[in-house]
């Protein structure tokens, strides 16, 4: 891409792209000079200093075509490197692009290949990533080779000492021995010359003899113990011995252990990313690949797992050409300052990169530790600055696997892969997340008035985005000379600048994105109507696509530039393009909610409309005649009449009537109540039989209808007394509670186990919240505005709902799922007990806490989902496998078996039982 003075060649020129681990001699040839000092500028001159993280030298000027010392200056003396300060003239772009680097006192193992999992280094050297951790870190001792000669004289040695030590100490306790029988012996003659008295001579013996006895059993303890000591010593320090071999990893204690009994002579040990080095560098990748691919044969169980995952390791190294001690870095690159700033703030102070601080870390460390190697410091220092250098390399690079890297007030210090992860990072935040230009965003409102392929634009929002658009067409007008004129007409908001606007925003397309864009509905394009005020105004039927709602939600809008960009919206993201739901394929872009209501009130007869014998009905030679009727006030919409229609008389309403005209003649006439299912039912219809822009139309008339119904039904009001409990209620509560204890006794009795019990009572309020919810169901009429609510279905509004709010709540779960014994036996209505509330907040907090763990988890899932399925291009609809798998009736699933088989290709013929006759054939 681009040689050492700075020549690029065609960039935009390649085939591909490779990420691969640099050799220390990339990163050499990548550099323009060593970074040797931790200063970045001069505070006094607010210069870059000489050998630091900013050096001029090395990555190049801080102003185009002048050196340091200001001694060549303009592009006449370009490539020339000043002999007094040493700075190449070229533009100060460079230092975006010239890279210096730090030679390092000791090496450190890089941190991503030895953390993490898994770990890269530790498999390669077939230790544990633990173990491995602490070698790093000089916890622990590696064991690079072993004299096998010395090894056995060790283990020779070892043997002899221990029974010298043995001889030695059974010597010791002989003589402690003989020394007490000999004092003994001694007292006792001396006794028996002092005490004359028989009687009192025997005592003193007996207590004599008592004594030597303690002392002598004293002894023997002590013999035993140290024996048993001794034993234990050697058997810990054979074992150790024998584990032995090269890359046995060993601990501090283990080591002075040894060299207390003379045994650390036979092998060489390390510590430290040096030593893992110097293993890398002897390491014969073929030998390696050839053992393990042996083991992964011969062996089973973990051992093969463990072998097959080191030589996938291996054999990718050698296939790539990398060299495994690559990964221990000698030569540490130092990135381009441009892309590590440091910027003056108002007050004086600087403003700097987290970078400039753990690069600055590093060169402390690394020149404290190069001064103490020349100053011969004992090896304890030396191994405690190295680990600190380890330290601080590895909160340069990743500040998230050893969280070391802290400023003096305390905040974590962001490193270079901190930089390119996650969310914030540099590819999702700043290369795929940019700000767009000709973008606004704004709180969106419901537009009832608009068509669905229109959205309501404010004046004032449309006026930035197309604004350069508008001074265009005004200096194109004559309007005004220059675009200075026509930006001071534009800000003066005079009536042809908005004339301008109209027409320029007639046919073009904009797009509305609304946040989480989790489908391609997420963003449509719109035909914007200019509209006063500051919200954006949406039509009701697009807001499912969106998942939108008007309490706050905002939306932003983009305006597409280019000729080919305004067709494509046209042509692909017009809401008439995309009326079904990408998930499943049914309508998505339908009326509901009031919309639904409306349609649903308009068409439903009233409960009299049943007692209304047929001869009192009014009659009506066709539905022109019955509108008109309607028109003149004659009838109402809901009141039942007889209209003369495809030469039948039919019982119908003027609301149906007036239904039936805004739809195409090949779906009428449609005479019962509409709900939101049978609205979705004539759309899905009408996809079959008309054009998208005819489909929309048709959404739009029943968007209309709707919103005229819900306004004559007085936007149906509820109130708490629509919600009738029926007077049975107590009654059929009081036979449930009979029942229960019932089973209680039974129980009791030692009759049915406790499970039989609870799955018993459990039974019995099923059964009775079930029966009292159908009750009041029942027992409310079609006029009740509750029930005109439920059963429009465009609501949230459920039947389980009012079982709460009029019948009983009934039986409710704990947070782990588990159903409470006791009911609550009142509903919301007549309200509920004080225990009657603890026991259902408790599952009401654990829905809320679980929907908003859910919602991350999806999110999470989602993305990781797209991943691994992103390269893949869908071109058949039937890649004729022969695999598939089972879909029956019996599935427990909110989804019926029919939406369930919708779309998808039978991989055998479905035969009825007892019989071969094939009703679907493979491949339908």
């Amino acid at each position: 891409m681009m040689d050492k003075k700075g020549n690029f060649g065609n960039i935009v020129d390649f085939e591909g792209l490779q990420i691969k681990l640099a050799s220390p001699h990339d990163i050499l040839t990548w550099s323009y000079g060593e970074v040797t000092k931790p200063e970045t500028i001069n505070y006094r001159t607010l210069k870059p200093e000489k050998d630091g993280l900013f050096d001029e030298r090395i990555f190049g000027p801080t102003k185009d075509w002048e050196c340091y010392c200001g001694k060549y200056k303009r592009i006449r003396y370009r490539g020339i490197v000043c002999d007094k300060c040493g700075v190449e003239v070229t533009q100060s772009k460079v230092r975006r692009e010239r890279m210096g680097h730090i030679k390092l006192s000791a090496p450190v193992a890089h941190v991503w290949f030895f953390k993490g999992s898994p770990s890269k280094l530790s498999l390669i050297m077939d230790i544990t990533p633990k173990a491995f951790e602490n070698i790093i870190y000089f916890a622990s001792y590696l064991v690079t080779d072993i004299d096998k000669t010395g090894y056995k004289k060790a283990q020779d040695h070892l043997k002899v000492y221990f029974e010298k030590r043995k001889e030695e100490r059974l010597n010791i306790y002989q003589n402690k021995v003989t020394e007490v029988e000999k004092q003994y012996a001694n007292q006792k003659k001396d006794m028996m010359k002092k005490i004359k008295n028989k009687e009192t001579r025997d005592l003193t013996v007996q207590e004599l003899e008592f004594r030597k006895k303690q002392q002598l059993t004293i002894h023997s303890e002590e013999f035993a113990s140290e024996e048993s000591t001794a034993k234990e010593i050697y058997s810990t320090i054979s074992e150790l011995v024998n584990r032995l071999k090269p890359l046995t990893v060993i601990s501090e204690d283990e080591y002075l252990k040894l060299r207390e009994y003379n045994m650390s002579s036979f092998f060489k040990i390390g510590m430290g990313a040096e030593c893992i080095l110097d293993i890398m560098k002897i390491m014969n990748l073929n030998k390696v690949i050839i053992d393990l691919r042996k083991e992964a044969q011969e062996s089973a169980g973990q051992r093969k797992i463990k072998a097959t995952k080191r030589l996938r390791v291996i054999e990718s190294l050698k296939k790539a050409e990398i060299d495994p001690s690559w990964m221990v870095i000698s030569i540490l690159p130092v990135i381009p300052p441009d892309l590590r700033p440091m910027v003056q703030l108002t007050g004086g102070k600087f403003a700097t990169s987290d970078l400039n601080d753990l690069y600055r870390r590093v060169i402390n460390r690394n020149n404290r530790l190069k001064h103490l190697i020349e100053l011969g410091a004992p090896e304890i220092i030396l191994r405690n600055e190295k680990r600190m250098l380890q330290e601080a390399v590895d909160s340069l690079i990743d500040a998230s696997q050893r969280p070391s890297g802290r400023t003096a007030g305390g905040q974590v210090l962001r490193s270079l892969s901190d930089m390119l992860r996650g969310k914030q990072g540099r590819f999702r935040q700043n290369l795929l997340g940019k700000r767009v230009d000709y973008s606004g965003r704004s709180v969106i409102v419901v537009g009832p008035e608009l068509k669905l392929t229109q959205c309501g634009l404010p004046k004032e929002m449309a006026l930035e985005l197309f604004k350069p658009f508008v001074l265009r067409e005004l200096i194109m007008r004559g309007l005004a000379p220059n675009v200075k004129s026509a930006k001071n007409i534009l800000e003066g908001r005079e009536a042809q600048v908005f004339d301008i606007l109209e027409e320029i925003t007639k046919n073009h397309p904009i797009l509305l994105n609304r946040a989480p864009t989790l489908h391609k509905l997420g963003i449509q394009a719109f035909y914007p109507i200019l509209i006063e005020g500051s919200a954006i105004r949406i039509h009701p039927c697009v807001c499912a696509g969106y998942n939108a709602d008007f309490d706050g939600d905002q939306m932003a809008v983009h305006v597409p530039l280019s000729q080919f960009s305004q067709t494509e919206a046209k042509d692909l993201m017009l809401p008439s393009n995309n009326l079904l739901k990408p998930a499943d394929g049914t309508p998505i872009t339908i009326p509901n909610k009031e919309m639904a209501l409306g349609c649903y009130y308009l068409t439903s007869l009233p409960d009299i409309a049943e007692s209304i014998p047929d001869d009192k009905l009014p009659a009506f030679s066709n539905e022109k005649e019955a509108i008109v009727a309607y028109q003149t006030r004659k009838i109402i919409l809901r009141q039942v009449i007889k209209v003369i229609i495809n030469n039948k008389l039919i019982k119908t309403s003027a609301g149906r009537v007036l239904f039936n005209e805004i739809l195409p003649s090949e779906l009428r006439f449609f005479n019962d109540s509409v709900k939101i299912a049978t609205i979705k039912s004539l759309i899905t219809r009408a996809f079959d039989l008309y054009s998208k822009e005819e489909v929309a139309t048709i959404i739009d008339k029943f968007k209309d209808f709707g919103f005229f119904g819900a306004t004559l039904a007085g936007g149906v009001s509820v109130s708490l007394f629509d919600n009738i409990i029926i007077p049975e209620k107590n009654k059929m509560i009081r036979q449930a509670e009979e029942k229960v204890s019932q089973v209680e006794q039974n129980f009791q009795q030692g009759l049915i186990t406790n499970e039989e019990r609870k799955r018993l009572q459990n039974e019995i309020w099923i059964d009775v919240t079930e029966k009292l919810a159908d009750s009041t169901w029942a027992s409310m009429s079609n006029d009740n505005p509750v029930k005109i609510i439920i059963n429009s279905g465009g609501a949230r509004a459920s039947k389980d709902q009012l079982k709460q709010l009029s019948a009983v709540k009934g039986l409710v779960v704990d947070p782990l799922g588990k159903i409470v014994e006791l009911p609550t036996k009142s509903n919301y209505r007549e309200g509920l007990s004080i225990f009657e509330y603890v026991t259902s907040t408790r599952g009401s907090r654990k829905g809320l806490t679980d929907s908003a763990l859910k919602t991350a988890d999806a999110g999470y899932l989602t993305r990781r989902l797209i991943d691994v399925a992103h390269d893949a291009i869908i071109r058949l609809d039937d890649c004729s496998t022969k695999k598939g798998y089972k879909i029956s009736r019996s599935d427990k699933r909110q989804t019926s078996l029919e939406l369930r088989v919708v779309g998808r290709i039978l991989v055998e013929d479905v035969t009825l039982p007892k019989s071969k006759k094939a009703i679907l054939k493979k491949g339908e």
